[in-house]
């Protein structure tokens, strides 16, 4: 009989041992901050256009429920870099005064750019580009260091988004994929042209394997061109002495009237026989739910490595 008790007791002892353990490493493997504080801040280039801004703005309006659902963010905001308000500054002053200690910046950018690389790391006080702290100076662009911590999330074309996006709106217009050409038209950089040019042949061999059309261009309407209409023409009329038709797609952001209408446009205007042999949809990259359920993806992701200290 003793030696029962003996061996029921040792047996107790194991469960609640394990028990405790177990209740240790839980604790453990959620290394939970419950000071801190963390915020979103979507980061797009800003634009003269009320419509480009606008799209920016109802990027933020889609997504900011769900973060805030399904993340420990407490707040999301939108940010201009340049040309409007609210700038990158403004709003990271906001959180500061609302005592937010952790920040994730989402750059909404196509691609690699002085920007993305080297302005707004120097804003927020990541960077300190010499060159880049000239630059906004003379764009009257304010510098601000955030008290609290700040982290930048990669760009849009570490993913494929870019490709299914140009694949979707290329096939809506698309009636004879044999006679068709087509021609991407993007901002473009000077300091990047080979990122650019690489990203819209990615771009264009995905159209390629998916629709059979074989043959495409790609023109930049940006500073690299001085926003000029005459790439995008060039551009239709290399296409246009193989093919009959050629689709013209603006790998841009938002609309903006200064390039969908005026340069892009433009330059189709100047092709012969556009109105026949030139397919043009005015668009651009947004509204996307790819590109939304990315913002929302990289979000989570980077407001959860906040959360546990992991950046």
């Amino acid at each position: 009989m003793n030696k029962l008790k003996i061996f029921v007791s040792a047996i107790l002892l194991l469960i609640v041992c394990f028990s405790c353990n177990k209740k240790q490493e839980q604790v453990q493997q959620t290394p939970v901050d419950t000071n801190k504080k963390i915020g979103v801040l979507l980061v797009n280039h800003g634009s003269h256009s009320e419509t480009w801004r606008n799209t920016l703005l109802d990027l933020e309006k889609t997504v900011e429920p769900q973060i805030l659902e399904g993340t420990d963010a407490q707040d999301v905001k939108t940010a201009f870099m340049e040309y409007n308000e609210p700038s990158i500054a403004t709003r990271l002053k906001e959180f500061d005064k609302e005592g937010y200690t952790d920040v994730v910046v989402i750059p909404i950018f196509l691609t690699v750019s002085p920007h993305s690389f080297e302005d707004i790391p120097t804003i927020v006080g990541l960077k300190d580009s010499p060159s880049s702290r000239e630059t906004l100076k003379i764009e009257n662009i304010e510098r601000y260091v955030a008290k609290a911590n700040v982290h930048i999330t990669p760009l849009l074309d570490f993913t494929d988004i870019l490709q299914k996006n140009v694949l979707r709106r290329v096939k809506s217009l698309s009636k004879d994929p044999e006679n068709e050409g087509v021609t991407l038209v993007g901002y473009g950089d000077t300091d990047y042209e080979k990122e650019w040019s690489d990203l819209f042949k990615k771009i264009g061999k995905t159209v390629k394997d998916s629709l059979g059309i074989t043959d495409l261009n790609h023109a930049w309407c940006g500073h690299i061109a001085g926003y000029s209409s005459e790439p995008t023409k060039e551009a239709i009329e290399k296409i246009l002495e193989k093919k009959k038709t050629d689709i013209v797609i603006p790998v841009l952001v938002a609309h903006d009237e200064n390039f969908q209408i005026r340069i892009i446009g433009g330059g189709i205007e100047k092709v012969a026989n556009n109105k026949e042999r030139v397919i043009y949809k005015p668009d651009a990259v947004l509204p996307d739910e790819n590109v939304e359920k990315w913002v929302v993806d990289v979000a989570t992701e980077y407001v959860t490595k906040a959360n546990n200290n992991e950046l």
